[in-house]
C-alpha cells in the first residue's frame, strides 16, 4: 500500500484483483457514462489563486457536520454491498473511517448488520435509507439504527428505479447475483483469472441476504430483489412526514441537483443536503455535482448544511468544493477502490492519500484552516 501514491493507483490495483464483472459494478455508470466522466472532469474547470510567502507549520483541517467534529472535511459515502468487493466490506470501511477521525455512512444494501458496523467505528455513523421493503420494514430498521447509535439518517431521493448500468449487463452481474450455474458458465473464465478474490468470496459464504432489509413475516431480503424493490417502493416527498415521525434525529437528503428540490428538501425537514448524481450511476447527462453546487447553495441560503459528492479523486478536489461553499464532501469510489484492492488497509491508505493531498495543497494555497477557504482562492476556467 505504501507504493500507492494516488487514487488512480488504487483503481488499477482494484482492477487487477477483481473479476471484470465486479470491477465494472464498482467502476461503471449509467448508459453512456457521460455524467460519470464529467463528475471527474468538472474539477479540472476550477483553478487555484494561491497566496504566496505565507507559512503554516500547523494546519487546521477540522470541520463540523451536523454539530459533530470530524478530522477533515470528508466522510465515507454509502456503497451498496461493499462486501462483494472484499469480505471486510462495510465493517472494515467503518473501522478505517473511525481511525481517521471521520464519519461513515452505511448503505441499506449492506452485507453486514448495522449493529456490527456501528460497533466497528469510533467515529460518527449515519444510516442511509432505501424503502426497499416498504414502510413497516423501514420503521423497524430505523429503530434498530437509533438503538445502535447512528446519529443521522440519510434519505436517498434519486432512485425511483435502478439506473441502466450497461457494463453490468454485458459482463454478467445479473447471472453472478441471481442466475443458475448454466447462466454463469460464459463468465467463469474471468473468475479463474482472479483466484484470490474467488477464494475469499467463497470462504465468506458468497452473496448473502440483506441483514438490514427485513421483510416482516419473511426475513431478510435477497440481494436479487433490490432492483424490482426500488420501483415498487419509490420514495416521494410525502414520505418524509412519517420518516420524521420514525426518526427523531437529523435527516440528510441525498441526490439533490436543483434549487427547487433543495427547497423541497428543507420543507420536508432536512438538516443537510447532499448535492449528488449518485456517482453517475442513475440518470446520465445530468450536471456534475460540482456544477450543480452553486445553484443549490443559493437556494438554501444558509438554512441547512450542504455537502456534495461525485468525482472526488484528490485532496485538491475537496478544497475546490469547500471553496464553493460545501461544508464537506462524501468520498465514494475514492475509498471503494482501496476497499476492493486491499480491504480495510486499502481504505486507510485512501484516506491517508486524501489527507496528505489536502495538507500539501492547503500549504501551497497559503491557507491555514479549512474554515477560511472561500471563493477568493479559486476561479472557473470556463464560467
Amino acid at each position: 500500500m505504501e507504493a500507492i501514491v494516488n487514487v488512480d493507483d488504487l483503481r488499477r490495483a482494484a482492477r487487477r484483483r477483481l473479476p471484470k464483472v465486479v470491477f465494472d459494478y464498482l467502476d461503471g455508470g449509467a448508459e453512456g457514462e457521460v455524467t460519470l466522466r464529467e463528475n471527474v472532469h468538472s474539477f479540472g474547470d476550477i483553478f487555484f489563486r494561491p497566496r504566496q510567502a505565507v507559512s503554516f507549520p500547523e494546519l487546521d483541517l477540522q470541520t463540523t457536520v451536523l454539530g459533530t467534529t470530524i478530522s477533515f472535511p470528508a466522510l465515507l459515502a454509502p456503497i451498496g454491498y461493499s462486501r462483494l468487493l472484499h469480505p471486510e466490506g462495510e465493517r472494515g470501511a467503518a473501522r478505517a473511517a473511525g481511525a481517521a477521525g471521520t464519519g461513515y455512512i452505511l448503505s441499506t444494501i449492506s452485507g453486514y448488520p448495522l449493529e456490527e458496523v456501528k460497533a466497528a467505528t469510533s467515529g460518527p455513523a449515519w444510516y442511509q435509507l432505501y424503502l426497499l421493503a416498504g414502510r413497516e420494514a423501514a420503521e423497524l430498521v430505523l429503530e434498530r439504527a437509533r438503538t445502535a447509535g447512528f446519529s443521522a439518517l440519510v434519505v436517498t431521493v434519486d432512485t425511483p428505479v435502478a439506473g441502466m448500468r450497461e457494463r453490468d449487463f454485458r459482463n454478467g452481474m445479473v447471472p453472478l447475483i441471481s442466475g443458475s450455474w448454466m447462466s454463469k458458465l460464459p463468465y467463469l473464465p474471468q473468475m479463474f483469472m482472479h483466484p484470490g478474490w474467488v477464494a475469499k468470496y467463497l470462504l465468506d459464504g458468497g452473496l448473502k441476504p440483506l441483514p438490514n432489509v427485513v421483510i416482516p413475516g419473511k426475513g431478510p431480503m435477497e440481494l436479487i430483489d433490490v432492483g424490482a424493490a426500488l420501483s415498487r417502493t419509490a420514495l416521494k416527498w410525502d414520505d418524509f412526514k412519517w420518516i420524521r415521525e420514525s426518526w427523531r434525529g437529523p435527516i440528510v437528503v441525498k441526490g439533490v441537483l436543483t434549487g427547487d428540490d433543495a427547497r423541497r428538501a428543507i420543507d420536508a425537514g432536512a438538516a443537510a443536503i447532499v448535492v449528488s448524481n449518485h456517482g453517475g450511476r442513475q440518470l446520465d447527462f445530468v450536471q456534475p455535482g460540482l456544477r450543480a453546487l452553486p445553484e443549490v447553495l443559493a437556494a438554501v441560503n444558509g438554512q441547512v448544511e450542504v455537502l456534495m459528492d461525485g468525482g472526488i479523486r484528490r485532496g485538491a478536489d475537496i478544497i475546490k468544493a469547500i471553496c464553493l461553499g460545501a461544508r464537506a464532501v462524501l468520498l465514494g469510489r475514492g475509498y471503494a477502490y482501496g476497499m476492493a484492492a486491499a480491504g480495510e488497509s486499502g481504505v486507510r491508505r485512501a484516506l491517508d492519500i486524501f489527507r496528505n493531498d489536502l495538507t500539501r495543497t492547503m500549504k501551497l494555497l497559503g491557507c491555514g484552516s479549512v474554515r477560511e477557504l472561500n471563493a477568493s482562492y479559486i476561479e472557473w476556467l470556463h464560467p
